[in-house]
């Protein structure tokens, strides 16, 4: 079984960039697909991007391609998500997920194991 622990959310002005980390413990953390979401207040969880095992597979929700990118150092047990072009509706509760399997999912249900989030705020 995978914990998760998400890090790297701050305050930044629209424009600018973060870098979350996603460490896990407790598992064999290649063998996880690891989806990252977010929840912006009064609003249902979304699905931001997913990266497969080998990191050789990714995908992204329209509102974030060519502006995220998600990455992994499977070594470090680590997942990354590199922000670029903030933009004020990206504030949200940034949150990674993790499945085994092989198969790439963009919904949450898909996922077993969740971090505890952290908070990206994009001023304007």
């Amino acid at each position: 079984q995978v914990q998760l622990v998400e890090s790297g959310g701050g305050l930044v002005q629209a424009g600018g960039s973060l870098r979350l980390s996603c460490a896990a413990s407790g598992g064999t953390f290649s063998s996880y697909a690891v989806g990252w979401f977010r929840q912006a207040p009064g609003k249902e969880r979304e699905f931001v991007a997913a990266i497969l095992q080998s990191g050789g597979g990714t995908t992204y929700a329209d509102s974030v391609k060519g502006r995220f990118t998600s990455s992994r150092d499977n070594a470090k047990n680590r997942v990354y998500l590199q922000m670029n072009s903030l933009k004020p509706e990206d504030t949200a509760v940034y949150y990674c997920a993790a499945r085994l399997g092989t198969v790439m999912r963009t919904m949450s249900r898909y996922y077993d194991y969740w971090g505890q989030g952290t908070q990206v705020t994009v001023s304007s």
